[in-house]
């Protein structure tokens, strides 16, 4: 099973307003003008007060025209540890389907594709996306189908309805519960982008397995079937 994303469909993008930064620069240089104004003769001071008024409003003017400024920063280079109190998962639940699975994480593959589990019986969680109940989507794959009819943890997945829930359990034992909202299939060469990325501010969990015809030439299937779910609150 193997999906690729781009760099573009894979990466949580963080976002930073520097305007505020300037801001503060402003203030503290407006305070000191001030503090000398209020040792100089009162004629100095209305003058100097009147040089404070045109060159505030100039400053504020020019942060309007700036603002806001867009850093965007690649939230792979951040270690997983670094991320939000949300514990790293241990094992994916799915009573309806009786999928109980452990967790192992991956990252990306040297051509860019999320990496897959290397046997048939765990799921993998994408270590550089969300971890399962931050805001974003997190990504688990699976396989379905294995060497010499042996059964894979994903086999099921297709049977999966709206509705159903999905349980993830954290390494301390904690539990945090989605439902699936949506399923679909893609050709493998799709556009996968909103498999891993949203923007409504929720915490999602999208599961990954292959279906279709098998491809012998290039060792995969035709398709590719993505649940997606939202977080129980």
């Amino acid at each position: 099973m193997r999906i690729t994303a781009h760099s573009s469909q894979v990466l949580a993008w963080s976002v930073r307003l520097q305007a505020s930064f300037a801001r503060m620069q402003q203030n503290i240089l407006l305070n000191r003008i001030v503090a000398v104004a209020a040792a100089l003769s009162s004629a100095a001071l209305f003058g100097l007060m009147l040089f404070v008024v045109l060159y505030a409003h100039n400053v504020s003017k020019s942060l309007v025209e700036i603002e806001p400024v867009l850093l965007v920063e690649d939230s792979v280079a951040l270690p997983t540890q670094e991320q939000s109190g949300v514990a790293l998962p241990s094992r994916l639940r799915i009573p309806s389907i009786d999928i109980d699975a452990p967790i192992e994480y991956v990252g990306l593959t040297s051509d860019g594709a999320m990496d897959e589990p290397k046997g048939p019986t765990e799921v993998v969680w994408y270590n550089l996306g969300p971890r399962p109940g931050e805001n974003g989507s997190s990504v688990i794959a699976g396989h379905y189908g294995w060497n010499n009819n042996t059964s894979a943890v994903f086999d099921n997945l297709h049977t999966i309805r709206t509705g159903d829930k999905i349980y993830i359990e954290d390494e301390a034992g904690a539990q945090v519960a989605f439902v699936v909202r949506e399923i679909r299939i893609y050709d493998r060469n799709d556009d996968a982008s909103d498999v891993f990325t949203s923007s409504d501010g929720k915490a999602h969990l999208n599961l990954i397995t292959c279906t279709g015809a098998w491809i012998h030439v290039e060792k995969t299937r035709a398709d590719r079937l993505i649940v997606f779910t939202d977080m129980v609150l």
